[in-house]
């Protein structure tokens, strides 16, 4: 019996937190969503948590994503009810928004194939895989998410596009 769970051995490891990973949440690619332009997909996601419009621009205004997550886990201000709720749902929309403003972003995202990707920390067992790698991988679950969607809108816009008769 293995200790560990088996992994595809052509899986993509990375962190979230690595501001020079380009596909973590960290990388400094900006993008607009909610009517409004973030710094990074953890300034989006960390604003996210909270009611107060205020405390979101604090925290969209942050000069470095560590600064953004350090204000998002400040318990002096109420979390969203719902945020265990919507959480990944957020996480995707940022990640998403991401990838359709950036050219190289999307592009390396579908260079991954299928391969899975895996975010590697060891202390987070819902986005990482944990040290044991038997964590949620919460995180590499929104890029494969991601990664299908994306793929799914291009066939369709392929399809459409010869489909169209010349004239």
């Amino acid at each position: 019996m293995a200790i560990f769970p088996q992994l595809d051995e052509t899986a993509l490891f990375l962190s979230r937190t690595d501001a020079d990973e380009p596909l973590s949440s960290y990388s400094e690619h900006g993008f607009h969503l909610d009517d409004k332009d973030w710094p990074s997909v953890a300034h989006y996601f960390h604003a996210m948590k909270f009611d107060d419009v205020s405390y979101q621009e604090k925290i969209r205004l942050a000069s470095h994503p560590k600064k953004a997550k350090s204000l998002g886990r400040s318990r002096l201000k109420k979390i969203r009810k719902d945020w265990h709720d919507i959480r990944a749902t957020v996480m995707t929309r940022a990640v998403y928004t991401k990838c359709r403003e950036h050219a190289d972003i999307l592009a390396l995202l579908l260079e991954t194939d299928e391969r899975q990707i895996v975010e590697n920390n060891s202390y987070d067992y819902f986005w990482g895989c944990g040290r044991d790698r038997r964590g949620e991988n919460t995180y590499g679950k929104v890029l494969m998410s991601v990664r299908n969607k994306l793929r799914a809108e291009a066939k369709a816009l392929k399809q459409q596009a010869e489909e169209k008769p010349n004239g």
